[in-house]
């Protein structure tokens, strides 16, 4: 998995059946170097300004060959540390770089890319690939996101949690999803890390608030805090995704780096809040993904919630490793013909399967 922080590859090794059974093998992070990182950051520059209309950009070829040899590195670095080669493992699932994605509305079908080359992959590892995970939820009318929601399913149900419970996932977009009786429910909330963490790199030069030291240093700024809850995006009703580039940050320039920081953290935490209070009221809300790692965010969500918020190790799980995870999972399920989303959870009309098989030579 390569979100959109671009900051690395996150590698899991799982033993599944991509149903009831699934056991824990570790995992590896591959960091990307600053020049990898530069060739990923053009393709996304470069997608902005496609925006789907002609051909691809001239970038995504070469940020795919860089992205893709990435991966084939973060396998070998896993196997190698597991003590296992590549016959011992039965596939990969590959999701790619999303650079670009957009929501469908009433009057058109959204359109997603995620570059990654699975043959390739499969090629230099030795290993059989499914890549292309979201593409089939896309063209059947689906969001084609939240895709992990059916994994935090599967785990709630094996380690019998109870409910209802919410897995929040605070990446560089924040989605939740609700799980209890009855079909599982997910949409994206708005951002989380990925402003903030644009943020902190344009005006404190950091890459992301460490422990959310700045923004308890400064003020939330309700004026600005108001006009970024006017985003339309918060009107739309479930299920819903967006982009990582839907919101911009242009409504807190001209503040303080730390009322910046304070101002946008207190906006992922309403946001966040509101989402889930539009659910029911959890027993449980359990968090994932590089957010859970600033307690100043964590704690704002809380306060408006009146609810402890936890990280996902509370239960047993891996919050660094969560999303990579889901995407084998997923990759085992698509060999099986199996749903891959849901109604409930992208909005695509029917249980979906999808992704593309590429068979090592």
């Amino acid at each position: 998995m390569s979100g959109t922080s671009l900051d690395g590859v996150d590698a899991a090794l799982i033993e599944t059946d991509g149903e009831h059974e699934t056991r824990f093998d570790g995992g590896y992070e591959r960091g990307y170097s600053s020049e990898e990182r530069a060739v990923l950051q053009r393709a996304v520059d470069a997608a902005l300004n496609w925006q789907f209309a002609g051909p691809r950009p001239v970038e995504f070829a070469v940020a795919e060959s860089v992205l893709t040899d990435a991966h084939a590195q973060a396998v070998h670095d896993l196997l190698a540390l597991a003590g296992l080669s590549a016959v011992d493992v039965d596939l990969i699932g590959f999701h790619g770089q999303t650079v670009l994605h957009r929501a469908p509305t009433t009057d058109r079908i959204g359109a997603t890319c995620q570059i990654g080359d699975g043959a390739t992959l499969a090629k230099a590892t030795g290993i059989n690939v499914v890549s292309d995970l979201r593409g089939a939820d896309v063209a059947a009318g689906g969001h084609g996101a939240p895709l992990a929601t059916l994994y935090h399913e599967a785990l709630f149900r094996r380690d019998r949690l109870g409910g209802p419970v919410v897995v929040l996932n605070l990446g560089g977009v924040a989605n939740v999803s609700w799980l209890g009786e009855g079909a599982p429910r997910a949409f994206d909330t708005g951002p989380a890390s990925g402003l903030l963490d644009a943020w902190c790199e344009q005006t404190a030069g950091q890459s992301f608030d460490k422990d959310g030291a700045l923004a308890r240093s400064g003020k939330v700024n309700a004026g600005v805090l108001d006009k970024l809850m006017g985003h339309p995006f918060f009107s739309l009703k479930p299920p819903k995704s967006l982009d990582r580039w839907d919101f911009s940050l242009d409504p807190v320039q001209g503040l303080l780096p730390e009322d910046g920081a304070a101002t946008l953290t207190a906006f992922t935490a309403q946001t966040v809040a509101e989402a889930i209070q539009s659910m029911g009221t959890p027993k449980r809300i359990l968090t994932t993904g590089g957010g859970r790692k600033n307690p100043a965010m964590l704690e704002a969500i809380s306060d408006r919630l009146r609810l402890p918020v936890e990280p996902v190790e509370a239960v047993g799980w891996d919050g660094d490793l969560m999303e990579a995870q889901a995407f084998a999972w997923l990759a085992v399920r698509s060999l099986k013909g199996l749903p891959l989303s849901l109604p409930t959870t992208t909005g695509v009309p029917e249980p979906m399967s999808g992704g593309t098989l590429a068979e090592a030579v």
